[in-house]
């Protein structure tokens, strides 16, 4: 169970993972090694070798635990998490090309008995065509998104893979109906597998788990789960999240389709070489990453 889009995202992930839990699943949980600014003020996600007190499970997944951090001193919110749940976690290098992440998922899945990956993107970017004003960190979904798709290509049938929106528009990247455009291309492309929410006993563990792993968006579905209606803001009031009870909601699709049909930015990056390569194919389709921002923001 995969946090794909970096930061908190993992947050979203522990939702899903109880859901699954509940449904009779084993879950080991993870996430990407890309912090935002004000955590690693370092741009970009951290590759292997700039992370301490992690072990490798395979080329570019690592097992992470509560010391897990930067070489800087800056902690995961994998490591947070791990702490949180005394479990380790995984974090997954997403500097390379999606097709060694992909063999690299497949190794740790068969290192851990594991016969399936859920990867999950909390807000909804993942699904963006690259027109949307709000639009803001594509980068690291798409290639996540890409490389869960080729890990379930890849697999002979060995490994099932599933995506999904965890708290859609709550990282005030999506409006709602950008979003349900989305949401109705999955369907009408048949890859759109099912929905659920979040029961009380789930929302109370998120809640605590926001006091230790640092996340804005997660925090804001929280909020819609609670029943909370209107505008909220965040990053500094640099975003408007819709509240309602649309973002208390997991939606799930099937990757492999969704690169083939309804995410055209995960489709721009999956023949890309690596993270470099990923960034200056979307810039082909003119979209600015968070990539970009970060390097920009560090400049000044």
């Amino acid at each position: 169970m995969l946090g794909i889009g970096g930061g908190g995202d993992v947050v979203g992930a522990l939702a899903v993972a109880r859901i699954c839990q509940a449904h009779g699943c084993e879950v080991v949980l993870g996430g990407v090694a890309w912090e935002r600014l004000p955590i690693d003020p370092h741009p970009g996600p951290r590759p292997a070798s700039e992370i301490r007190d992690a072990r490798p499970l395979a080329e570019h997944v690592l097992v992470a635990g509560p010391a897990t951090a930067t070489v800087d001193g800056g902690h995961f919110a994998e490591a947070r998490m791990a702490e949180l749940l005394g479990e380790e976690t995984l974090l997954v290098d997403v500097w390379a090309a999606p097709e060694a992440i992909a063999k690299s998922l497949n190794d740790a899945a068969l290192a851990l008995g594991a016969d399936a990956i859920v990867s999950i993107d909390v807000g909804g970017d993942v699904l963006g065509t690259g027109g949307e004003p709000g639009l803001a960190s594509p980068l690291c979904d798409a290639v996540m998104l890409a490389a869960t798709a080729l890990a379930a290509e890849r697999s002979d049938g060995a490994l099932t893979a599933i995506a999904g929106v965890f708290g859609p528009c709550c990282d005030g990247e999506l409006t709602i109906d950008e979003f349900l455009d989305r949401l109705a291309a999955l369907s009408a492309a048949g890859s759109l597998l099912g929905a659920a929410g979040m029961t009380p006993d789930v929302v109370a563990e998120l809640e605590r788990a926001i006091v230790t792993v640092p996340t804005e968006a997660s925090a804001q579905a929280i909020r819609c789960a609670k029943g909370e209606l209107g505008i909220s803001s965040i990053r500094r009031g640099r975003r408007s999240v819709p509240l309602s009870p649309l973002g208390a909601m997991t939606f799930f699709f099937d990757p492999v389709e969704a690169v083939r049909s309804t995410a055209p930015l995960a489709k721009a990056v999956v023949e890309a070489r690596g993270l470099e390569d990923a960034n200056d194919r979307l810039h082909a389709l003119g979209v600015r990453t968070e990539l970009d921002y970060e390097r920009d923001a560090v400049k000044y």
